[in-house]
Formats: structure tokens, C-alpha cells, sequence
């Protein structure tokens, strides 16, 4: 689910290519650069993923889920598109299950895996990290910030998501990328850059001597990518690593650059973009406050300001995470104070000027 969405989100950004590949198709996006499309069973119901052609293969950037039908695609592109060459390499730009699940399969057939190091931590962690029920920790976090309790009542009966339902097993073993390196893929340098917010060291790659952007999830076009606080991380900031990531990432963009995300398709305009995508959590920032300082609420009394759509069933959860990540930020920066109900839930007011 990608969220907080403005009217002029697409403003001032162009798109060399309306159409997007077909399922087990490519479209070249640069000499040796192919961009294809990885189904999702949801809402956003594709990710992008890019093959750079290398002397004796490719480099594939980020994998899709790790689905029977997934890796069907994976082979039909490489015996068709890909000529048969192998994947020698795999960038995986952030550590969530759309970018990162097919990861230790291609490793298992002798691919290298680059990565951030936190990326791999958080991938490996999570696809090890089995449960059948959620924890107590994650239902007391649950309920102190606010969900629903007809929603928390059914989480505590259900067995939650799992990494590796749609992960492949990672092996010990990869390559560690860092903000700030230089790197070669596809007969290309690129520079990485940091990211944050929507994933901690999500890598961003930009082509030195060239205008292509490897942008992930942290340059998409039109939508902004979901900002959670969840129970792994309880004084976590992600709107405010988002913005400082914004900030970083802002003086490399270039009205040249074309951007290749993770999500929609390619686009020009990334000075425009970068703008728009701070903005956003900005004017999202203020009309929770408004929306504070009407009355108190909890977290799931908060979707109202943040989503122009109507929130429940599958995506009540993403949504319930971005709406106490921005609270957090308002009381984190003392825009918002908070105390608890008798019940055990915080109430968030916002704070007098």
C-alpha cells in the first residue's frame, strides 16, 4: 500500500513510456538496461525490476516475491529477453519481501547477492524469524497505540505474516554496498547514496557520467511509499528519517536523470520529485495536527487526515502503522503531547503554540 497521495503529484515530471512491459517481456530503458514487470497479489500490483547486461550475464535489480509463478517469469525472461545468460549478480535495494524475495534462490544458482548491510540483516532476520501467532509485544504495542479492537482481537487469533512464506532462504554470505561507494554494474559506475525512512538503508544508485537513477522504493513517481512505526523498533522515527533522507537526497537530483523505480514506471523530473515527496509528509504532518487539535485521539482515530480512501479489511494495517508513525513524529518534535486512557491507550492532543 502506498499512501498520501496529492493532487499534483505528477507535476512537472515526464514519462518516456506509457506503457509498461508485459508480463515475461522487457523494455530496453538505456544500451544494456531492460526493464520488467514482477506480479503482486495486491493492491500495487506489480514491483519493477531492471537487468544490466554484464560481460557474462546480468545484474538483476531487486526480485519480486518468491512465488511459483514468479520464478516461472524469472526463467521465461532469461531463456527469452535474456538470451539465456545467466544472473550473476542481484542488487537488492532494500530489504522488503517484493524487492528481496527471490534473492537466495538466484544465490542458490550462483548468483551474488549486493547489498546494505542493514538490508541483509533485516531480510535474513525476518525470513528466520517464524511465527505462529503474534507476540505478546506486538499486540501490547498494538493495542497502546490505538487499533481497532475488532482488528486486534482477530490478530490475536490469526497467524500473522511471515517473511519466508514468500521469501526464499538466504544463505551466510554477501556482498555489503555502503552510502557514498562507487560500484560497477553493467558497465556502469554508480555511486550509492542512503535512503531511509520507508526501509533503513534503502541504497539509492546514481550513474556517474551518466543520467540513470536506480530509485527503488525511495524515488517513486506519484506516490509515496509507506512510512511504518512498528513494535521492532519502539522510539523509531521513519517520517523523520524520511525527510532527513529527503534532504540528503535532494542536491544529486538533476532534471536529466532518468529515475528507474520500484514501483510505476520510469520518469524525468527527479528536482520536481523530490520536492513533492518531502512536501507531502510536510502537509500530512499538518492536517494531523488540525486534526489533534479538534479533539484527542488515538492512532486508528487518525486515518481520516492522511488517506483521501476509505481504509479497512487487508489495508487497515499498513495504514494503522503510517498514521502512529506520523503521531510519533508530532509528539517526538512537540507538536503533539500524549498521555495514557485507563485503558492502557495513548490519547495524542496537539500541543499549543
Amino acid at each position: 500500500m502506498k499512501d498520501i497521495e496529492i493532487p499534483d503529484s505528477y507535476a512537472g515530471l515526464t514519462f518516456p513510456w506509457e506503457v509498461p512491459p508485459e508480463e515475461g517481456t522487457v523494455t530496453e530503458v538505456a544500451e544494456g538496461v531492460l526493464w520488467a514487470r514482477l506480479p503482486l497479489p495486491m493492491a500495487l500490483d506489480h514491483v519493477n525490476v531492471f537487468f544490466l547486461r554484464e560481460e557474462n550475464g546480468w545484474t538483476m535489480v531487486d526480485t519480486g516475491f518468491d512465488t511459483k509463478r514468479t520464478r516461472a517469469i524469472v526463467e521465461t525472461l532469461i531463456a527469452g529477453p535474456l538470451g539465456g545468460g545467466p544472473i550473476t549478480r542481484v542488487l537488492v535495494t532494500h530489504h522488503h519481501p517484493d524487492h528481496v524475495g527471490l534473492a537466495g534462490w538466484l544465490q542458490s544458482r550462483g548468483a551474488e547477492l549486493l547489498t546494505t548491510r542493514t538490508s541483509w540483516l533485516m531480510a535474513r532476520m525476518l525470513t528466520l524469524d517464524v511465527q505462529e501467532r503474534y507476540t505478546p509485544e506486538t499486540i501490547a504495542f498494538c493495542h497502546r497505540w490505538g487499533m481497532d479492537p475488532d482488528v486486534l482481537d482477530k490478530r490475536r487469533a490469526e497467524r500473522p505474516f511471515n517473511f519466508s512464506d514468500i521469501v526464499s532462504p538466504m544463505p551466510t554470505g554477501f556482498t555489503r554496498i555502503a552510502e557514498g561507494e562507487v560500484i560497477t554494474l553493467g558497465g556502469r559506475r554508480w555511486r550509492v547514496a542512503r535512503g531511509d525512512g520507508h526501509a533503513p538503508e534503502h541504497a539509492v544508485l546514481y550513474e556517474e557520467g551518466g543520467a540513470l537513477v536506480l530509485g527503488g522504493d525511495q524515488l517513486l513517481p506519484g506516490i509515496s511509499p509507506n512510512l511504518g512505526l512498528y513494535p521492532t523498533e519502539l522510539n523509531g522515527d521513519p517520517v523523520g528519517d524520511w525527510l532527513a533522507a529527503c534532504d540528503r537526497l535532494a542536491p544529486l537530483a538533476r532534471p536529466d536523470h532518468l529515475v528507474l523505480p520500484g514501483h510505476k514506471t520510469p520518469y524525468r523530473g527527479l528536482p520536481r520529485r523530490m520536492e513533492t515527496l518531502r512536501t507531502n509528509h510536510e502537509a500530512a504532518l499538518d492536517r494531523l495536527q488540525a486534526h489533534l487539535a479538534e479533539q484527542p485521539r488515538t492512532g486508528g482515530e487518525c486515518f481520516a487526515p492522511l488517506f483521501k480512501r476509505d481504509v479497512s479489511g487487508d489495508l487497515y494495517g499498513l495504514a494503522f502503522f503510517e498514521a502512529i508513525a506520523h503521531l510519533q513524529h508530532l509528539w517526538l518534535t512537540g507538536r503533539a503531547t500524549r498521555e495514557v486512557r485507563e485503558d492502557g491507550v495513548w490519547v495524542f492532543r496537539a500541543a499549543h503554540p
